[in-house]
């Protein structure tokens, strides 16, 4: 039968070290080195001043970046607030304008309703950019057919 006086414990004591008894001493942690000083500390990595395995292997492998387009886009609704009636749309009128900074490709997007007869000199248009701009009456040249 269980009683007060004499139950079990829920938890087991912390162990003190470096206080006399079993663990006095070296405290469990052996004789000297960084490791047995308190605070010392050892990155996983460390490889005891050998130049480690990570700077040893080679760096290899392929990135994109360098073949990456960079592409420059403009909306229907800036060529709408921004141009007349009428007008011709080319990347260098964009730079004068300055809507875009000097770009790779330009895209023309979509979007919004087009009001304006434009001619529109792009790289790319998205589907919807080119049927606005048709709807308007304008017309949509590629840089690559002129």
């Amino acid at each position: 039968m269980y009683q007060l006086n004499n139950l079990a414990p829920l938890t087991k004591k912390r162990k003190r070290v470096g206080r006399g008894g079993k663990l006095g001493g070296t405290s469990g942690k052996g004789s000297k080195g960084q490791k047995a000083r308190s605070g010392g500390y050892v990155r996983a990595d460390f490889e005891g001043g050998q130049m480690p395995l990570t700077r040893r292997i080679p760096k290899r492998g392929f990135n994109n970046a360098r073949f990456r387009d960079d592409v420059t886009i403009v909306s229907i609704a800036a060529l709408e607030k921004h141009f007349e009636n009428g007008a011709e749309i080319t990347k260098a009128v964009l730079v004068d304008k300055g809507l875009i900074k000097k770009a790779g490709l330009l895209k023309i997007l979509g979007g919004s309703e087009l009001s304006k007869k434009l001619t529109v000199v792009a790289d790319q248009f998205s589907k919807t950019a080119e049927q606005s701009i048709k709807e308007a009456g304008g017309e949509v040249r590629f840089i690559k057919e002129s």
